[in-house]
């Protein structure tokens, strides 16, 4: 827990969180640091020149190709999904190795999410669904117990809870809330899920289970921000999006990740992201596009992930220059730089990054890939530094 302390007020701006930032606690970074992350050289370096699938890495890092939408995956029998989207990676006890999962977010009922199960060396060993027949299957979140919760992003969506492990279908879990889903994220401790809406007058959720790792039965609850930067909780149905003026709308919100203590979350429209102090019960802006200007790397932020052995918070933009930014420690502030892009995949998004449990590798997609159709999902190499 850090123990520093910034005081700030916080009001409602054209029906969305204009500022805020209160009562910092943020334990993933061990340290104060400055409400909103600031511009600055990148750890790695400059990017390079990009590779023949048009990735751009620091000088040192390296881009594989693991699937293409359509392709069986090498060495299995899997053709991989379409629009790869969020994902998340499982260590795999049984083999030593890891399991990536990666949504499709396809409309109709061509959706659901598949998984790469990789061996100790890195190597694919199979490839599977996990979870089909729904629509929109867009972010989601991994569980301390081990699944994978899946959303739907459209008004009648729900989350589903897949076993990562081996292929089978997913259980719909209706008391997580009938909305827009983006990213369902749990808190280890507590096993409290929290929850993005896709929506411009979206809402942060909160299900409060009535037994930890049994989601089946809880409490849904809708952030209402205070004037002292904490949340308080409102009660809300679960069958439909909620949008009483007794809580508070956010642009759009998307991506989500825990860690630490801390429910990382991007609102897409005012290009932001979020950090909540579970325990503190405190919210606060750690990176506005707005603030930086025009030199802002990052816009229209939307997967997110963390490196937990440095803190350090990737960010994948749903637009703009496809960029995955990085908000990494700067010896007291967050510094905002540009880890990899994308060239000549327009029309696309970067989509699902996630480190291996050991943090050597990551991985993510470019959703619609080079030809506007087919999603490539990669795994990414090289000297991530293991310190703040």
């Amino acid at each position: 827990m850090c123990s520093g302390f910034v005081d700030r007020r916080l009001f409602i701006k054209l029906g969305t969180v204009s500022t805020l930032a209160a009562g910092l606690g943020i334990a993933g970074w061990r340290r104060a640091f400055s409400a909103n992350a600031v511009l600055g050289p990148s750890p790695y370096g400059p990017l390079g020149s990009p590779d023949a699938n048009g990735v751009a890495l620091p000088a040192g890092f390296s881009a594989r190709l693991l699937a293409t939408t359509g392709q069986t995956v090498a060495g299995t029998t899997y053709p991989w999904h379409g629009q790869p989207d969020g994902g998340s990676c499982f260590a795999d006890p049984a083999g030593g190795g890891w399991v990536y999962v990666s949504n499709s977010e396809l409309n109709g009922r061509n959706g659901g999410a598949g998984a790469l199960k990789f061996r100790a060396d890195g190597s694919v060993a199979s490839a599977y669904a996990i979870l089909g027949g729904t629509k929109w299957n867009c972010a989601g979140g991994a569980t301390p117990w081990r699944t994978w919760l899946s959303c739907e992003e459209h008004r009648a969506g729900y989350v589903w809870e897949c076993d990562p492990y081996a292929p089978g279908q997913g259980t719909a879990l209706p008391a997580l809330g009938k909305f827009p889903h983006e990213a369902a994220v749990v808190d280890t401790d507590t096993g409290y899920v929290y929850l993005t809406e896709d929506d411009y007058e979206s809402r942060l959720y909160r299900f409060r289970p009535e037994v930890w790792g049994n989601l089946s039965t809880g409490v849904l609850e809708a952030a209402a921000l205070q004037s002292n930067g904490t949340i308080a909780w409102i009660a809300v149905r679960p069958d439909r999006p909620y949008r009483g003026k007794d809580t508070t709308p956010f642009a759009r919100g998307e991506g989500a990740w825990f860690a630490d203590g801390i429910v990382y979350f991007c609102t897409t429209a005012d290009h932001r992201v979020w950090a909540h102090d579970v325990q503190a019960g405190t919210l606060e802006v750690i990176y506005d596009a707005v603030t930086l200007g025009s030199a802002a790397p990052l816009r229209e932020p939307d997967n997110v992930t963390v490196d937990r052995r440095t803190g350090d918070i990737y960010v994948a933009e749903d637009d703009d220059d496809l960029q995955l930014v990085l908000l990494a420690d700067g010896q007291g502030q967050r510094i905002a730089a540009p880890f990899l892009q994308l060239t000549g995949h327009a029309g696309s998004e970067i989509a699902g990054p996630a480190f291996s449990p050991d943090g050597t590798r990551l991985y993510f997609s470019s959703q619609r890939g080079r030809d506007r159709k087919n999603g490539m999902t990669f795994e990414i190499t090289g000297p991530f530094r293991t310190q703040p």
